[in-house]
């Protein structure tokens, strides 16, 4: 005969949580917001909870009688009977360990759900319909919501939040003002303070500006100056192959002509230059993926990965636009919103700071002012909404309307909202596909 398993369960504490609201009511707040009704195995005790939590609803007083006359109203006294509620209203537990009790009643409700998710899981993998790409992803991501379910934050106290504060603030006053991810440009870490957890960033710009390049120099850059070279760097190149887009990394940080290296006509110092940037590029903890078919539920299953590795800190999508909808809609700026609103749920559940690619709308060359505003955004609503920062490269002009240099290109904060708005120059050398910091002076 096979062996039935019974779910994990703990009715001494189940039981040891209603005796101490019992004995003290104005627990129940407290206790309110770590468990819920479903965290409870036995049923009698899921009712008595129940009629708990309508009473508080209804700041009622918390007694037999009042217990009794609520669960009458639901319809489950029988259920519970009268003698199992004098049982638990005559429980006298220890008031102090009311902590212990909730924690061992929430564990094992987590059990319980853990076995379900994954029965549910087991069920799925024989669906022949469904891809086995897609049920990874489905996996994970029922793993990850019932994960950041159980995390449900409380309230911080204000000394909490005061402490973490003080320890940025202790941050900016020693080395840099620099408190999230160093991007290698003082001018953007001065606006910024370092690009922070959570935040998605979208960086936009017209066509053959070099948005691209921008976006493989702060790769670069964080990549070496954070965490002491070893800070984890993903970038999806929607647009370039993998190869183009390490062949310009590798200009870029030998200094030699791009062009130069596709055709290998190289002098001897400057195969010294790349076998140098060659050691130096093999030191850096970046990841590229260069699928073209690719949607969002791909990039945050291989984000989770490298990020439960600990080998991830920041993330680079190149770009917005070319990334594929999850559903088929109709609208593409509702597809658009879709993906940009979950950009942003990625950086929030992994933690880290997102930065994404944007076209700008064509509507911006047709105007006298080439300054790009946030409604040139293509698509702008969503992604302007769920953008924490907004950067925008264009190339200044002059009051006569031209150009100031071949070289320069103007970078835009057109919205921050943990910092302060502005823009700054930077020169920007195509052949080496790098960018240099302008000083005031140059300016």
């Amino acid at each position: 005969m096979a062996e039935t398993r019974v779910m994990p369960h703990n009715i001494d504490a189940e039981k040891s949580v209603l005796g101490a609201i019992f004995v003290d009511p104005t627990c129940l707040a407290s206790v309110a917001d770590k468990l819920t009704v479903e965290d409870f195995y036995e049923t009698k005790n899921k009712n008595i909870y129940r009629a708990f939590l309508n009473l508080l609803e209804s700041d009622s007083k918390i007694d037999y009688t009042t217990v009794s006359t609520e669960l009458a109203s639901l319809k489950v006294m029988s259920q519970v009977g009268v003698d199992y509620l004098v049982e638990v209203t005559d429980y006298l537990p220890t008031i102090s360990n009311l902590d212990s009790y909730i924690e061992l009643v929430r564990d094992e409700s987590l059990k319980r759900s853990m076995i379900q998710v994954s029965s549910e899981i087991y069920a799925k993998g024989f669906d022949p319909a469904i891809t086995a790409s897609d049920y990874v992803d489905d996996a994970e991501e029922a793993i990850f919501t019932l994960i950041r379910k159980r995390r449900a934050g409380e309230f911080l106290t204000l000394g909490e939040v005061l402490k973490e504060v003080r320890n940025k603030a202790e941050v900016k006053r020693s080395d840099s003002t620099v408190t999230g991810i160093d991007t290698g440009f003082a001018k953007l870490n001065y606006a910024t303070a370092g690009f922070q957890p959570e935040e998605l960033i979208i960086l936009a710009a017209r066509p053959s500006v070099g948005k691209s390049a921008l976006a493989m120099n702060l790769a670069l850059q964080i990549a070496k100056f954070n965490k002491q070279g070893k800070a984890g760097v993903a970038i999806f190149s929607l647009e370039m192959s993998n190869e183009q887009l390490v062949s310009r990394m590798l200009s870029c940080e030998s200094l030699v002509s791009n062009r130069r290296i596709k055709t290998g006509n190289l002098t001897s110092n400057e195969w010294d230059d790349i076998n140098a940037a060659t050691n130096s590029l093999n030191q850096l903890r970046i990841f590229f993926d260069d699928s073209s078919d690719v949607k969002v539920k791909d990039i945050r299953a291989k984000c989770r990965k490298l990020r439960q590795e600990g080998r991830l800190d920041f993330v680079i999508i190149d770009y917005l636009q070319l990334i594929n909808e999850s559903s088929n809609r109709g609208n593409r700026q509702e597809g658009v919103a879709e993906i940009s609103r979950s950009l942003k749920q990625m950086a929030r559940e992994l933690k880290i700071p997102v930065l994404a690619l944007s076209q700008l709308s064509r509507d911006l060359e047709k105007r006298e002012d080439k300054t790009p505003v946030l409604a040139d955004l293509r698509e702008s609503g969503s992604i302007e909404q769920d953008a924490d920062i907004v950067l925008f490269m264009y190339a200044p002009r002059d009051e006569t309307n031209t150009l100031i240099g071949e070289d320069i290109i103007e970078v835009k904060i057109a919205k921050n909202r943990q910092g302060s708005l502005g823009d700054f120059r930077l020169k920007f050398n195509k052949d080496q596909s790098k960018f240099y910091a302008i000083t005031d002076r140059e300016e």
